[in-house]
């Protein structure tokens, strides 16, 4: 889902927008050929500068996510599969976790040494 982006995580608001729209295509919200919302719309969405928006937009095209097409926007240029068994097992990681009474930080944390060491 696409929101406002949070201005005091410390995260700049373009990484945070192109996280967003690829948490889009990850989830299967976004499909191929899909039209992404005018750049004025994100803008509004975001509750950004129009800038910062166009900013993600290049970052995600040249990553290969979307493709511009002049005079009529930007599209979703390729399908991240990513198996729903997949997603099963990361909610149902999320929920332990919550159940324990981990937050989101420490979590991270420790996603990111058993990535590293694993």
């Amino acid at each position: 889902m696409l929101r406002k982006v949070d201005k005091h995580s410390g995260i700049p608001a373009y990484i945070q927008i192109e996280n967003m729209i690829k948490s889009e295509l990850l989830l299967g919200h976004l499909q191929k050929g899909a039209q992404l919302p005018t750049i004025r719309e994100l803008q509004n969405i975001f509750d950004v500068n129009i800038n910062t928006v166009l900013k993600a937009l290049e970052r995600l095209k040249a990553e290969g996510y979307i493709q511009a097409e002049q005079g009529v926007g930007y599209f979703i240029k390729k399908d991240v599969d990513i198996e729903q068994k997949i997603i099963k097992t990361i909610r149902e990681c999320v929920s332990t976790l919550k159940k324990d009474g981990i937050d989101y930080y420490t979590a991270m944390l420790i996603f990111e040494e058993v990535w590293k060491n694993g």
